[in-house]
């Protein structure tokens, strides 16, 4: 796997704007948002696309969106919605080759989304 943005961010090689951490998981808000809240949740351990996630990774995963909803309840807008969304290759939107989770909120979601 060759070495992306995410983890120059997760080294803190480049900045970003780093709203949750832990041991496993890294979130910071997207530089493109595509809604008014628009925070990417990212695993610290390399994974490229969800292809490429196996049996071991499962625990991993939960906690990415485990963290999204912690983090949703922290900022006041878990009740009133929010979005999570992972895209995996090309065709289905994936850019960075690191998986991760878009949190998207502070709007009216619509389906479907594009």
């Amino acid at each position: 796997m060759t070495d992306t943005i995410f983890d120059k961010i997760i080294r803190r090689e480049i900045p970003a704007d780093i709203v949750y951490e832990d041991e496993e998981i890294l979130a910071f808000r997207d530089i493109a948002p595509a809604a008014p809240v628009h925070v990417l949740f990212i695993p610290r351990k390399a994974i490229a696309t969800l292809n490429d996630a196996n049996e071991a990774d499962a625990t991993l995963i939960g906690k990415l969106v485990l963290a999204a909803t912690r983090w949703a309840k922290s900022q006041g807008f878990a009740d009133d919605g929010y979005r999570v969304v992972m895209n995996c290759n090309k065709d289905g939107g994936q850019t960075v080759f690191h998986i991760h989770l878009h949190l998207l909120a502070g709007r009216q979601m619509h389906w479907p989304p594009g």
